[in-house]
């Protein structure tokens, strides 16, 4: 069975502020994965699941096509890799092979920002690798890279809830926010390799 201190938060509830509020986080990660968590493991109590990686609750719900328990296990694996992509203050940059797939880091902003903000409904705005290829791609609700063959870099969670509290309906701001002063970029270089 999974808990939340599995997922920690890799920073204090308040580092993020003034990109995002404590309390987005509070509610984001408190609330939000807590109920993911807690859902998955009622789905998975004396099931052939109870005693996997999630990673594996993942990729097995997804063949069997056990929404419930795809949708829950995929947005706990979501929202941790959301959460480990940012800091505040970083001093990275991003990594050259970003850089050369979309000429700048203005063409790589506007092209994630454009994504973003066409994405229907809920869900994730994603950098990944495809093979050699680096791609922006959206995928709604909870779905995740990991189950079509593709190498997670970064994510953005665009679900209303990571950033009502703070922009309201303004996604394209949230978008700009975590763009110009959120992302941790070391941890992208890291899923580089």
């Amino acid at each position: 069975m999974f808990t939340l201190n599995q997922f920690p938060l890799p920073y204090a509830s308040d580092a993020l502020v003034p990109y995002i509020s404590q309390e987005t986080l509070d509610l984001h990660h408190g609330k939000h994965v807590a109920t993911y968590i807690n859902n998955l493991n009622n789905l998975i109590k004396d099931t052939k699941y109870e005693s996997v990686s999630l990673n594996q609750i993942i990729q097995d719900s997804a063949k069997n096509n056990d929404q419930k328990i795809f949708n829950n296990s995929a947005q706990i694996f979501n929202h941790q890799f959301f959460f480990n992509g940012m800091c505040n203050g970083c001093d990275a940059k991003i990594p050259d092979e970003i850089i050369k797939k979309f000429g700048s880091a203005e063409n790589f902003k506007k092209q994630f920002k454009d994504s973003a903000t066409a994405l229907f409904g809920s869900g994730y705005t994603w950098l990944v690798k495809d093979g050699e290829d680096i791609k922006i791609i959206n995928m709604p609700n909870a779905d995740t890279p990991i189950v079509h063959g593709l190498k997670p870099l970064l994510t953005l969670d665009v679900w209303e809830h990571a950033y009502y509290v703070d922009y309201r309906n303004r996604r394209a701001d949230f978008v700009d926010a975590f763009l110009d002063n959120l992302v941790n970029w070391d941890f992208v270089a890291e899923n580089l390799k």
